[in-house]
């Protein structure tokens, strides 16, 4: 006798079927996402909320409200994945550091929504209503490139009536299953998988040309994917200057605490196995800042650049206690050198700091300087330089024989062009500040 389907089962099936009816249509209509739509396969969500929701790994969907979307409107459901596909390959989830999370979760919906309702493809386009219309307009004359950063500061200025409207309008998702903490490693794992799918995207966009980029959306969609690539937690770049070193301190795992007792025990003070001394441990040892002190570069920005930076060195089991930090000034030349040989040094270094330059900007007479510390021994195992800068200069015809990051802030215009050899970080105001509802 043929099983007959419960209610539940029958809306799981159905809801099941509609949902990839849905990613087919969007398969169709978006093909160079078709990277990032592979990667958040839907998932039923036993739940009473009445959104899709996404932590990076699925597209959670309650079988019951997908049902009745279908019958009310089905054309919602293809823009509602959609826009939680866009969250993902922006890299929304992850990118939120210290901000209040429901101001950044608006300024992620405006910026998803303004990508959405500038596509205007078959599958997700429909009217742009007159709310929409005036907040495009504002947030285009804030923000040359709207990422969900540059809408975010132009919020904080708006009051909470405002605000409270636009939550209402641009309202398509759940964020509750965002990771609490975007700056935990497993967050910032799934955040790198999504970085290497934004730049799979990227890529076939630019290879379907005309068909991708004959509307001004898809253009614009490209330059923020492109954008969010430079953007991560400074955190989490600064272990790409990591190297392994054997750094004296217990190590627990290698530690056989019973035989050492037994040792103790039987023998008196004369333990079998003595506690290994020491582990291997990814930290960094030589590290360079760069501090471009031209005039375009403000000053209360590069002192907040160097406080941040001093707070992250200090964190524990990310430097090595005793190691060696070069801090450098220079504009069109290098202006100042400070050694600093312990991390309590930086307190020290940071009490007394004071810009030293304010000509033109060159990035070679500092890279040229490090090479040479480099070869004579004093920076013998350096990682990178850190090169703190508006992107305004001279850059070296050939590629440095170390990693060099050069790191700008976010001001909302696309990041400014660097060599092919070097890395690239777009840094977020807010990480700088001290403003708690920017933290």
């Amino acid at each position: 006798m043929p099983h007959t389907l419960t209610q539940t089962e029958w809306e799981q099936t159905m809801a099941r079927r509609v949902m990839e009816q849905t990613r087919t249509e969007l398969y169709l209509d978006q093909r160079y996402l078709s990277a990032a739509l592979g990667a958040l396969p839907p998932a039923p969500l036993r739940s009473a909320q009445t959104a899709l929701a996404t932590d990076g790994a699925a597209l959670y969907y309650p079988p019951g409200w997908v049902l009745g979307i279908y019958r009310k409107n089905r054309r919602y459901l293809p823009r509602a994945c959609l826009h939680s596909v866009l969250h993902c390959l922006l890299r929304h989830l992850w990118l939120r550091g210290g901000r209040d999370a429901a101001l950044w979760d608006l300024a992620c919906d405006i910026a998803v929504e303004n990508a959405l309702d500038a596509l205007r493809t078959p599958a997700i386009e429909r009217p742009v209503g007159w709310l929409r219309q005036q907040v495009y307009a504002q947030v285009k004359a804030a923000c040359p490139l709207p990422g969900a950063g540059p809408i975010y500061r132009w919020l904080q200025g708006l009051d909470a009536a405002a605000r409270q409207r636009y939550q209402a309008e641009f309202f398509c998702d759940s964020h509750r299953l965002w990771p609490a903490d975007p700056d935990a490693p497993a967050a910032q794992l799934r955040g790198r998988q999504w970085e290497q799918l934004g730049r799979q995207t990227q890529l076939r966009m630019e290879e379907t040309g005309r068909q991708a980029g004959e509307s001004d959306g898809a253009q614009a969609l490209q330059a923020q994917v492109q954008a969010s690539r430079s953007r991560r937690s400074y955190r989490d770049f600064l272990r790409r200057f990591a190297v392994w070193r054997e750094e004296p301190r217990l190590d627990p795992d290698e530690f056989d605490l019973g035989y050492y007792t037994y040792g103790l025990r039987t023998y008196g003070n004369l333990p079998l196995i003595e506690p290994l001394e020491s582990r291997e441990s990814k930290k960094v040892r030589d590290f360079v800042i760069v501090l471009d002190t031209s005039e375009s570069t403000a000053g209360e920005l590069v002192r907040a650049f160097l406080r941040e930076t001093f707070t992250l060195l200090k964190s524990q089991d990310s430097f090595f206690r005793q190691c060696r930090i070069l801090v450098m000034q220079a504009d069109n030349a290098v202006r100042d050198e400070t050694w600093l040989n312990d991390l309590d040094a930086l307190d020290r270094y940071a009490e007394h700091f004071t810009l030293a330059g304010g000509g033109g900007t060159d990035f070679r007479p500092a890279l040229a300087r490090v090479e040479a510390l480099r070869a004579e021994g004093p920076l013998r195992d350096v990682q990178g330089v850190l090169y703190f800068t508006d992107g305004k200069g001279v850059y070296p015809a050939r590629r440095p024989p170390f990693d060099v990051a050069f790191l700008f802030l976010e001001n909302g215009a696309p990041p400014p062009e660097v060599p092919p050899w070097a890395m690239r970080l777009v840094l977020q105001p807010e990480e700088f500040t001290a403003d708690p509802k920017g933290r």
